[in-house]
This record gives structure tokens, C-alpha cells and sequence, in this order.
């Protein structure tokens, strides 16, 4: 099968449909199969972006964190069972380990549970908090573990950040330089750095902007409405801000394959799934059956064997790295704007996953290709209203009512946000949404969703009488 040419129709696809705005590169034992780029690294689209782009990797940072963490271990400044009260006296949360910090087994709570702590020394305190300051905002916060350490697997950017301060406390160097001189370095990477971008600036030419939609229309994060305070945790090490381009990427994964970091040995154990007290695996990904090693998801194929990976995701960026340990395969995407159309973006992904594992990739769909071209629109109006919802759904559908001639939702997303987008007739009384893959279906005085059937409240039928 022709990789290249099918990876190429993929990405091209996805720029038609919902505009791919990233580079991407497969490789095989070393040799790349194919790379390439579309798109703009700036809002304003003037800038095209290029096979040597630099990218921010959000999370997929982790594995550099990770990596410096076992570098420590190999000079015996730390282990893996060690407690982090031992070096972290001033925060309470017994029993957590290095470990459970690596395989987000700790329940120590996510930062992004409660990012006003952030925001508001940025705002009134005119600065971005550094990382040094995770340890005051635990404190502060008083922020509850999720469950016992080891009793079960929550993912937290916060455990990253007290590996991140660990690495530099007991280093004596900034986490940012110890990540150059002990891993960028030996492994090749010459256009990788660790840096805050919002808040320093710029330090690269060809850097691509995390781009965002505020109604409709391109800006940067920092510029957004809605994802403006972004900037507030850029000060923050360990779960984020690497920055690097595909090919450096492809470097990593060599200079791992071939000891240049890490032994064998080191990588064996980074690559086992985390055990919960109970002696279950602590699964990462239920859906893909992935467990999470240390700083990695792992994951194993009958046909191409133990495979792990790492996802990134900031507003405006999305990341991708994926090694096949036995078969010797790499795959790497990186983008730098948000899709506004799931459907289509999901497609790309998943058919550049099927290529990677030689198989036909299925057509890039977009909502407007399989939404009903001339639909019956006389049960609309019956349909709109509001509706009751279970209290226990992450995702609610308030209302429906009816907009320009279509059919629209009011809703809110798992984080408290609402929202409201346009619903596309896809079938009989059926209808689906551009920014994500939910599918409503309406009944007599009802809509399904998600396993649910929620009825019409109260408040709708009493507006009608």
C-alpha cells in the first residue's frame, strides 16, 4: 500500500473539509514514509507552515518529564517508592509516591479543577505564577485527593508539576536547562526547548500560534474571549511547554530506540501499565484498553506488540506521538488550530492510525456530508423546548429551540460551560453536531441522548397551555 500518497489524500481531506492547520510524519525502522504540512501558523493565515515548523506539545511533554525523573532515579537521588512528603513536607497528601505521580495514581487533583488560583495572580497581580508556586496553590486550596494513592487512576497535570520542581530542586539547575543539557542535547534535538512562550516571548522564527475560534473567527489563545487565560499557567513545568518541530520528534524516538537517554532497562519500566492497590491494571483509556506507565500510555497489538503513546491538548493545540516499541514504527502529528468540525478531524486521526497499521483508511467526513440536504422541517417546531436531564450526565441538553430556520441547542459541556450549537438533521428525527460527535434523537415529548431519554420539563408544557 502506498503510505505516503494515502497519508497525503488524508491530510488534504481534512484541510478541504475543516482546514488541517500542522505538519505530520510516519516512519519505519528510522526511515520516513511520509511527512507534510498545510496550513497557517498564524491567525491571520499569511504564514504557511512548513515541514520544520516549531510546535507547542502539551501534554506529550510528559514524556520528557518523565524521562528526566529516571535520570534522577539512575543517580540515586531519588526512587520510584519514595514519598513526596519527604521532599514536600509543607503539602498533605501521605502516601502518594514518585510512582503514583508518574502514572497519575497519586488522586492528588488536577490544577484545572480550579484555575481561578491562577488566574487571579495573573490578573491582579499582573504575572504569571511560576512553577515554584504549585506547592502554594496545593496549600491554599486545600485541595482534596480524588481517592487514597493507588486506589485508583485519574489523569493530573498537577503531578507533573511537583515532578517538574523535584527535577529542578534536586538537579540544583531550572527544569528548562536541565531538559536541554540531559535529554534535547544527547538526543539530537536541535529545535527543542522547554520555554513559556505568553510569557517571555518568542524564541523561535518559525514558530506555529495555538489558534482558537471566537465566534467564528481565527485568534490566538491569548487574544480569545474565552481562552485568553491560557496565559495564567504559563508558568508552569512538567505537563506542558515543549516546544519542537516533526523531525526532532522522529529524533526522540531514535535516540530511545538506541539508549542515547535512557537504557533499555530504564525504558522497560516506564513502559509497564500502573497496578492499583488491588492489584488490578489502572486503566488509562477504556475504550482503547490502554494502561499508563511512567509518562506514557501502553498499550499492546497481537500483530505489532507493546505500542505506546502520548496525546497533547491545549486551545489551538492538538498533538499526536506514537511509537510501535517492536515494530518500529513512529507516528507524529502536531497542529496549532482548533477543528470546528469533530467528525472531519476524528477521521483524520483515525485514518492516519489504520495507515500506520497498514490499513485502508476510511473517508474523512464532515457533518455537512452526511446531513440530510432537503430534510422535513414540519416537526421541528415540536421538538424545541426545554428538557429535564439526569443529574449525574456530563454533558446536558437544556433546550432546543429554533434559529435563522434551524434547529439549535442549549447546552452544558462536563466542565460547567454552556454552550450553543446548530443541530444537523442526519436521519429520521434524527441530528447530530459540528463540534462533536453527540447524536440526539426526538420522540413523542422526548430526546435521547448518551444512553438517556430525557422528557420535556415542566416549565415547557405550562409556557404552552
Amino acid at each position: 500500500m502506498d503510505k505516503k500518497t494515502m497519508m497525503e489524500d488524508l491530510a488534504r481531506a481534512l484541510q478541504e473539509k475543516d482546514g488541517f492547520n500542522g505538519a505530520w510524519l510516519y516512519a519505519e525502522k528510522g526511515e520516513i514514509i511520509s511527512k507534510g504540512a498545510h496550513g497557517f501558523r498564524d491567525p491571520e493565515d499569511t504564514l504557511p507552515i512548513i515541514e520544520d515548523t516549531i510546535f507547542q506539545l502539551a501534554s506529550v511533554s510528559k514524556t520528557f518529564t518523565a524521562a528526566a525523573v529516571m535520570l534522577l532515579i539512575r543517580q540515586g537521588l531519588l526512587t520510584l517508592e519514595d514519598g513526596i512528603t519527604k521532599f514536600f513536607p509543607e503539602i498533605s497528601y501521605p502516601g502518594v509516591t514518585i510512582r503514583h505521580l508518574l502514572n497519575h495514581t497519586s488522586g492528588i487533583p488536577d490544577y484545572f479543577d480550579d484555575m481561578d488560583w491562577f488566574v487571579k495572580i495573573w490578573k491582579e497581580e499582573k504575572r504569571v505564577p511560576g512553577n515554584d508556586e504549585i506547592l502554594r496553590f496545593l496549600c491554599e486550596t486545600e485541595a482534596k485527593p480524588y481517592f487514597d494513592p493507588g486506589e485508583g487512576l485519574h489523569y493530573s497535570n498537577t503531578g507533573f508539576n511537583l515532578l517538574a520542581l523535584l527535577v529542578e530542586r534536586l538537579s540544583g539547575v531550572p527544569f528548562e536547562e536541565f531538559l536541554q543539557k540531559n535529554i534535547f542535547e544527547p538526543a539530537g534535538m536541535t529545535s527543542t526547548r522547554c520555554c513559556h512562550i505568553r510569557r517571555d516571548g518568542v524564541p523561535f522564527e518559525n514558530y506555529a500560534r495555538a489558534t482558537v475560534f471566537d465566534d467564528d473567527k481565527c485568534v490566538a489563545d491569548i487574544d480569545s474571549a474565552e481562552y485568553g487565560e491560557v496565559a495564567a499557567f504559563d508558568g508552569l513545568n512538567g505537563d506542558d511547554y515543549v516546544y519542537t518541530n516533526i523531525f526532532d520528534m522522529l529524533r526522540w524516538d531514535r535516540a530511545l530506540r538506541e539508549g542515547k537517554v535512557l537504557t533499555p532497562e530504564e525504558q522497560k519500566l516506564m513502559y509497564t501499565p500502573g497496578k492499583l492497590n488491588n492489584g488490578e491494571d489502572a486503566v488509562y483509556d477504556e475504550d482503547d484498553g490502554l494502561g499508563y506507565g511512567l509518562g506514557w500510555a501502553v498499550g499492546y497489538e497481537e500483530k505489532y506488540g507493546l505500542i505506546v503513546s502520548h496525546s497533547g491538548g491545549m486551545p489551538g493545540v492538538a498533538t499526536w506521538f506514537e511509537r510501535f516499541i517492536d515494530a518500529d514504527r513512529v507516528l507524529v502529528i502536531l497542529s496549532c488550530r482548533d477543528y470546528r468540525d469533530v467528525r472531519a478531524y476524528l477521521g483524520y486521526w483515525n485514518g492516519m492510525e489504520a495507515i500506520a497499521r497498514d490499513k485502508e483508511p476510511e473517508p474523512v467526513v464532515s457533518i455537512e456530508d452526511i446531513a440530510v440536504k432537503d430534510p422535513d422541517r414540519s416537526k421541528w417546531e415540536s421538538f424545541c423546548g426545554k428538557y429535564e436531564h439526569p443529574e449525574d450526565a456530563d454533558f446536558i441538553v437544556e433546550e432546543v429551540f429554533m434559529k435563522d430556520g434551524d434547529l439549535h441547542a442549549k447546552a452544558i459541556d462536563e466542565d460547567g460551560d454552556e454552550l450553543e450549537f446548530r443541530l444537523y438533521p442526519i436521519g429520521e428525527e434524527e441530528f447530530g453536531r459540528k463540534e462533536g460527535m453527540l447524536k440526539l434523537k426526538f420522540g413523542e415529548g422526548c430526546v435521547m441522548y448518551d444512553d438517556f431519554t430525557c422528557r420535556k420539563s415542566n416549565e415547557t408544557k405550562n409556557t404552552k397551555e
